[in-house]
């Protein structure tokens, strides 16, 4: 492997087991107001951030302002002819605090219709990428190059005074809102439909737009992509793509600069690519069992098999849910609606009732239940958008909604520079003995 890389797996090795017996024995005691353990694995469970938009409860779900999905579902103005909430209403209740009436609905729509021209500096950095570039590095890539649009740049270099932050942070973030969607089909249409682009039709809402400019114009596509963009907005801050925005953002980073960093996160596997990973999953598997209607026993097999390669079932378990993700429900009730007999959604529906039993029976999995990304798949292959790779690309155009809001409130209440303490696993040491104090700056 070369002497560099050689010497370092032998100090990585012999750290990792030092660390797991130290865990082991001292693993709940206390540096300060937190155990060791939480220390070393994720800081799960600490509360140390503000995040106005929306609560996780483990076992409610998801809440935007108070309200659950399905009154959100209820509560929030929908397009003439459609059932589903439009996401701009979420993104005004997230942002002002309260429920807005239609008329307040339709201006947002047209507030970001205004601003959503994209410059051609944009479209020429995401073609200067090869074609085979994951979308979401495209996506990424098409954000940095819009940074150059950037009002709280260009005003803190010319001295804004601090209590006036939010006001550029807030025109940058609906410009950018309104952008996301020509950026993000211009990426599906590069990619995978032979560049052959659709311009925005500017009598549609934000996410009927973003149906229409990706080339799928069916009544059911654009009402699931309303869906789409309203249930992946937010999820609290603490998750990588929030809090990675809300951290680079509080350097007073412009919401483009922080926004990226954020996606960036939900590029991980762990975070909004696993939405991808549970659709190949499910296509492998119909692969190997030479069916498009695997039985429940089939699924059963197949997830063992998984489990046993040491391998995770993708869209299975949560960070901080111990029920079915409400997302889930949603989507579910979704597919019920528009697609009851759809092959690949009915997988799914056994897919659910087949392996939380399962993870149950190993006695180790505090969430054995399904998150969001266990359904959105399935319904975007039912209409035809099969490209999985893509599927990152369209929760980052949702979630820009939740973590820009965010972003906004953090300017407006002056929320300062983050900067947590660490330690070294040396000073931890010292500190059991007795020997020094590790807190502190």
């Amino acid at each position: 492997m070369g002497i560099i890389k050689d010497r370092f797996v032998a100090k990585a090795s012999a750290a990792n087991a030092e660390i797991k017996e130290l865990l082991k024995e001292h693993g709940n005691k206390k540096i300060g107001e937190v155990t060791l353990a939480q220390v070393y694995q994720g800081m799960r469970g600490i509360t140390g951030l503000v995040t106005e938009t929306s609560l996780l409860d483990s076992h409610e779900g998801i809440r935007f302002r108070g309200y659950s999905i399905p009154e959100l579902q209820e509560k929030l103005p929908k397009s003439a002819h459609g059932t589903e909430p439009l996401p701009e209403g979420l993104f005004y209740l997230m942002l002002v605090g309260e429920l807005p009436t239609k008329e307040d609905v339709d201006h947002v729509s047209a507030v970001l219709q205004r601003r959503s021209h994209v410059p051609n500096h944009v479209f020429a950095a995401i073609d200067a990428l090869p074609l085979h570039t994951h979308p979401m590095t495209m996506f990424v890539t098409g954000v940095m190059a819009l940074q150059t649009e950037s009002y709280f740049s260009k005003a803190y270099s010319e001295g804004i005074a601090k209590k006036d932050y939010w006001e550029p942070t807030f025109d940058d973030a609906l410009i950018l809102i309104a952008r996301l969607p020509r950026i993000a089909a211009y990426i599906y249409r590069r990619k995978y439909k032979n560049n052959e682009h659709i311009q925005p039709n500017g009598m549609l809402d934000w996410a009927g737009n973003l149906a229409h400019m990706l080339g799928y114009d069916d009544h059911g596509f654009r009402e699931l992509m309303r869906l789409y963009m309203t249930i992946h907005a937010d999820h609290e801050g603490g998750n990588v793509s929030a809090h990675t925005t809300h951290l680079v953002g509080s350097a007073l980073s412009d919401p483009y600069l922080a926004y990226a960093a954020g996606m960036n996160g939900l590029a991980g596997p762990l975070h909004g690519l696993a939405n991808q990973e549970v659709i190949k999953w499910i296509f492998e598997m119909q692969k190997e069992l030479g069916t498009d209607e695997p039985s429940k026993d089939q699924i059963a097999e197949y997830v063992r098999k998984t489990l046993s390669a040491g391998k995770v079932v993708p869209g299975y378990g949560h960070a901080v849910l111990r029920k079915t993700d409400p997302r889930f429900t949603a989507q579910m009730e979704f597919g019920k609606t528009h697609m009851p007999d759809d092959k690949l959604v009915n997988t799914v529906w056994n897919i659910y009732e087949t392996v939380p039993p399962i993870l149950q029976s190993l006695g180790k999995i505090k969430n054995p239940w399904p998150n969001v990304d266990a359904h959105s798949g399935a319904l975007l292959v039912h209409y035809g958008m099969v490209e999985y790779e893509f599927y990152t690309v369209l929760f980052a155009v949702s979630r820009s909604l939740g973590v820009l809001a965010s972003l906004i409130w953090d300017r407006a209440l002056g929320f300062p520079l983050e900067r947590p303490k660490s330690v070294t696993t040396e000073s931890v040491k010292q500190w059991l003995e007795g020997k020094a104090e590790i807190w502190g700056d």
